[in-house]
């Protein structure tokens, strides 16, 4: 590996890199303008939503899995259950209905809005792009500090929720009106309002990211870097962040309007002839629209989808490319694929609203626009396999959860071309099928890849390497649980069970699927123990890792150039990128090395030729 020496004009424009400043506990850890620092302050935070998440759920699975209260496993972890959340949430042994809404409901909130996007473009996006791209720090490093910290703010109003009178939300994560509107209707209060607030907060959050993200890859890559040398993660994320600035600010127009009419008696999303307990609503004039809010919202909602899984993507391709020791294959094609999905992610949200009584030549138009994202997603997942076809394999933890993410991505996206067809899904839209589906895309594909980029990137953030028995381990137990939990939804849907119901076992044409239903919440603890293994290795290797060299992985981009602790600015001298970012075994390697790092320049390269790269 080399570091070209830039010229000093080449310096000054792209600002000093490395530079060492005495700190403060305070400025360096907490209130940190470090990329590198914010990034592992999302992982944190991250990782406890994603607990909260997590624990929600398993409250979803008991209720499901022994819709009876019966049974020592059920008696056991409702105990648990109640010693957390109390008297007003568990009486007893027995899961309150109005729980369980809140349960659901917020379960998707914490996974989509606080661990999963916090994940992927808070945690890689600001550890990867400014190392990926050459650059120092973010565009705007105040604006990067603020985002952690609105987006956790954002998360603490969200857990208030669950103290206020009247609980939290249970509405579902779409918060559907009228249920969402009239407090009268759904018995939730301040539950609701906070749900609002926080989301708004959460995607001001967003904005300052995006906007970061965006300008600092446009503005602050490293020269040599062309866009067309940026690793596949940046790529991604670059797309999402321009997703995320047309998106979010809809979803935050919407969430105004309707806490407007919960709190200051507007009527955007309140009809005419609303009966509360047989009576007229009062407080309301009425004369809005529930379909409005189910545009505004899908129009953010769709595109959010790709939000958690183009990132993934990113991350995946670039794992399978160092473990599998070879080119990415096509690599313009990702590049494209990635803007292909992105664009017709925008046209396609009616598709989530067949069932809504739309014009069948409208239908029909989103189903089309919908089969058509099947192109460059078949795109990407040809040129993973191609990628992998012949490869000399690692198989390292973080090449295992690629590999995993790949085929989970593959089952989900098949069984979506169900639910673009409008005859099918009008029949299977409200049942276990959609749960089922979402869960292989955002958990088998966004999950997995998260997982495999903690695995991966570690030895970078922290210097250590994690406990790779262990993290096969983790593997194993949450690749196989997993699918014994979503799997068999399919098959529940196809039975018709309702999802969000509470007890399915009083419809008599679904209480033969309670044994089913009984195996998939096991599976689904085992699921939560493999998590709580994740955790157990990260803080364990944090601490009692084996110090990391310089490059674990022999990965060519430029992260992996620069020694642990990284300082603030990343790089001692800018680098210079001669390189496409995998350049894996090259015939011409030198020998005893299978892969050319991003810095290193062709053979008879000479600094006077600065001015051709």
């Amino acid at each position: 590996m080399s570091t070209i020496v830039l010229p000093k004009e080449i310096k000054t424009a792209h600002g000093e890199h490395a530079h060492h400043h005495e700190l403060s506990f305070w400025r360096k850890y907490i209130f940190s303008l470090d990329h590198k620092v914010i990034g592992i302050q999302f992982l944190f935070s991250s990782c406890f939503f994603l607990l909260v998440g997590g624990l929600l759920a398993l409250v979803v699975r008991l209720q499901l899995g022994w819709p009876d209260h019966q049974g020592w496993f059920y008696l056991m972890m409702a105990k648990f259950f109640h010693a957390i959340f109390g008297d007003k949430m568990i009486a007893g042994t027995i899961i309150l209905p109005e729980f369980y809404n809140a349960a659901f409901t917020m379960h998707a909130t914490f996974m989509i809005f606080f661990a999963v996007m916090p994940f992927l473009m808070g945690t890689f996006a600001n550890f990867l792009i400014p190392l990926q791209i050459g650059a120092g720090d973010m565009a705007f490093p105040k604006l990067n500090m603020a985002s952690f910290w609105v987006s956790l703010l954002s998360g603490a109003i969200m857990l208030c929720a669950f103290i206020v009178p009247g609980g939290a939300a249970g509405g579902g994560w779409t918060s559907y009106p009228t249920l969402s509107a009239i407090p009268e209707l759904s018995g939730v209060t301040w539950g609701q309002n906070l749900w609002l607030i926080s989301l708004l907060l959460s995607g001001v959050a967003s904005l300052m990211g995006a906007i970061n993200y965006i300008t600092t890859i446009v503005n602050m890559r490293a020269p040599g870097m062309s866009w067309l040398r940026m690793p596949l993660p940046v790529w991604a994320m670059f797309v999402t962040a321009i997703l995320l600035l047309l998106a979010v600010p809809v979803l935050a127009a919407a969430l105004v309007l309707l806490l407007f009419d919960r709190t200051l008696g507007t009527s955007f999303f309140i009809p005419h002839g609303v009966l509360v307990a047989g009576s007229p609503l009062t407080g309301h004039t009425g004369g809005g629209q529930v379909l409005l809010w189910q545009h505004l919202f899908w129009f953010f909602g769709h595109p959010e989808v790709y939000i958690m899984i183009l990132p993934a993507m990113g991350l995946t391709s670039e794992i399978l490319s160092v473990f599998a020791r070879k080119p990415i294959f096509g690599y313009k094609a990702m590049v494209l694929s990635i803007c292909g999905i992105a664009f017709l992610g925008f046209i396609v949200w009616g598709h989530h609203m067949f069932q809504s009584g739309m014009n069948p030549l409208l239908g029909t138009t989103f189903m089309i626009s919908t089969m058509a994202i099947a192109i460059p997603s078949a795109i990407k997942t040809f040129n993973w396999l191609g990628t992998l076809w012949g490869g000399n394999f690692k198989f390292t933890t973080a090449f295992l959860f690629a590999i995993g993410f790949v085929s989970m991505f593959a089952i989900g996206g098949l069984s979506g071309i169900f639910m673009a067809s409008s005859p099918v899904d009008i029949f299977i839209h409200d049942t276990y099928f959609i749960v089922g589906h979402i869960h292989y895309v955002l958990f088998g594909g966004s999950i997995m890849a998260i997982f495999g980029g903690i695995y991966y990137w570690f030895p970078k953030m922290f210097g250590r390497m994690m406990n790779e028995k262990i993290g096969k381990l983790h593997f194993w137990l949450l690749f196989l649980s997993f699918n014994g939990v979503f799997f068999p939804m399919h098959i529940l849907g196809v039975n018709g069970m309702m999802r969000r119901i509470y007890d399915y076992t009083q419809y008599e044409h679904l209480a033969h699927l309670q044994p089913l239903n009984a195996f998939m919440s096991v599976c689904a603890f085992i699921l939560g123990l493999s998590v709580l293994i994740f955790l157990f290795n990260l803080f364990y290797s944090i601490f009692r890792g084996p110090k990391a060299p310089v490059n674990p992985w022999n990965a060519n981009t430029l992260e992996w150039t620069v020694a642990y602790p990284i300082p603030h600015g990343n790089f001692a001298e800018m680098p210079h990128v001669f390189r496409g970012p995998y350049e894996y075994s090259a015939p011409d390697c030198p020998e005893g090395q299978d892969f050319y790092p991003q810095n290193v320049p062709p053979p008879g390269w000479g600094p006077t030729d600065s001015k051709a790269h």
